[in-house]
């Protein structure tokens, strides 16, 4: 696909992305980002060798996706849209379902109800929590939470799961638009209470993580609160915050953005220290003749539990203006943590703390050939071999790839590629096991 030919499928699904922060279609690509040259973890831009594999694996992805059908001669968002990759019989298989009673999936994973493993969606709009229960049938939903917040919009933005009381039940912890809901769904004996932690007007909460910076045990929730979109290129504040559930704290700012904001933030410990940090994605900003000219790239901001607001330390900056995933995990099996950054359309970045981690990370480019106004992108070890994967939905391609160590570089394949050219936004991909995905 040309590159104006993906600013026009971006143009056309603006209607439902505006208030999911899509970019202006209007607006230049950003030039490609800089970095060290790094021929051990460059592509093969041609066929590459394929490892030896296993003919089937026990967990596949899910990806969660908004899509578009035409109607009256016309592309109009379709109903919310899983799709399941998985490896059977040697061969990569894709099934879908779908669900009108939304326009899009912002996510989906595995929930661990008491009862066995079930997917839990977030969907908006409407704004539905779902978890759904493999049977005969296939996979049967159940709604946990439902709810119009009284604003524009009304949407399930983003959910993780952990044990946030301490009980030893796994509670969910929810991200909304465009009302600033931020809230826990605890688990009762027939389905969840709501638990709200936070509200404001005109506030959109993008994503959520959950993680211990403090070392202290008691998990914290994390958020990242803004003003509304704007396609315009015009600053946008925002802030990341922190709850703590367990003990009624919270909202308390712990990363302060300034005119800048975030929509991606990861709280893993990456360094190996034994204690979390907190990583926040700032957007990069447009200025200029128009607004289209690249002021501020993207900066990749590091947060410790002891650091202040306004002291994040920059570890990387992508020359890019959007960068909304983040993944960790251990890439070439030297027991050594690395970060993945997808950005908008400069590529996806590998990112490797040096001996002192609050100093700038070595920046490695993955792959210059991959765009998407997400770049959905996940490190998991689907094939158990004990190393991480990289996978990454291009949508820009229409491809969701695999990139694997084989000893010396990372090597791409393609697994799928989608069988026609309508406009679809890929806004999160999980593992999941196969016993959840349902039968052809």
């Amino acid at each position: 696909m040309s590159r104006r030919s993906f600013r026009v499928t971006l143009g056309l699904a603006a209607a439902l992305l505006a208030a999911c922060g899509a970019p202006d279609s209007e607006q230049p690509e950003a030039p490609a980002a800089q970095a060290e040259p790094a021929p051990p973890v460059a592509p093969e831009p041609a066929a590459a060798p394929q490892q030896a594999e296993p003919d089937a694996y026990p967990r596949g992805l899910v990806l969660s996706l908004a899509h578009f059908i035409e109607k009256d001669g016309e592309l109009v968002p379709g109903p919310a849209r899983l799709e399941f990759l998985y490896r059977e019989g040697g061969a990569w298989k894709t099934l879908a379902v779908e669900d009108p009673e939304s326009n899009v999936f912002h996510k989906a994973m595995v929930y661990d109800a008491p009862d066995g493993p079930r997917l839990l969606t977030a969907g908006g709009t409407a704004a539905i929590l779902k978890t759904w229960r493999r049977d005969a049938a296939g996979l049967t939903p159940r709604t946990e939470w439902q709810e119009d917040f009284g604003g524009k919009w009304s949407r399930m933005r983003d959910v993780e799961v952990a044990d946030l009381y301490g009980d030893g039940k796994l509670d969910i912890a929810v991200a909304t638009h465009d009302q600033g809901v931020v809230a826990v769904l605890r688990p009762q004996a027939e389905g969840f209470s709501v638990v709200r932690l936070d509200e404001k007007p005109d506030t959109f909460v993008h994503e959520i993580e959950i993680g211990d910076l403090d070392g202290d045990d008691v998990l914290e929730v994390y958020a990242t609160p803004s003003e509304p979109n704007r396609l315009d290129g015009t600053p946008q504040a925002g802030q990341v915050v922190r709850y703590v559930p367990a003990r009624g704290e919270g909202p308390d700012v712990v990363a302060d953005l300034g005119d800048r904001h975030a929509k991606e933030i990861l709280v893993e410990d990456v360094d190996g220290d034994g204690r979390d940090e907190l990583y926040v994605s700032v957007e990069g900003q447009m200025g200029g003749a128009g607004g289209r000219q690249l002021v501020e790239p993207v900066e990749i901001r590091r947060f410790e539990a002891d650091t202040p607001p306004g002291e994040g330390v920059v570890i990387a900056r992508l020359d890019d203006r959007l960068s909304r995933f983040l993944s960790a995990g251990d890439l070439d099996g030297d027991g050594k943590r690395e970060m993945v950054a997808s950005a908008f359309s400069s590529g996806v970045w590998l990112l490797r703390p040096g001996e002192d981690p609050r100093r700038p990370w070595r920046v490695e480019q993955v792959d210059a050939d991959s765009a998407g106004f997400e770049h959905a992108s996940l490190l998991t070890d689907l094939d158990g071999d004990g190393v991480d994967e990289l996978y990454v939905a291009s949508d820009k391609h229409k491809q969701l790839r695999r990139y694997r160590w084989d000893g010396e570089r990372l090597v791409r394949d393609t697994l799928y590629t989608r069988p026609d050219d309508r406009p679809i936004f890929t806004w999160n991909l999980m593992p999941v096991p196969v016993s959840l995905i349902p039968a052809p």
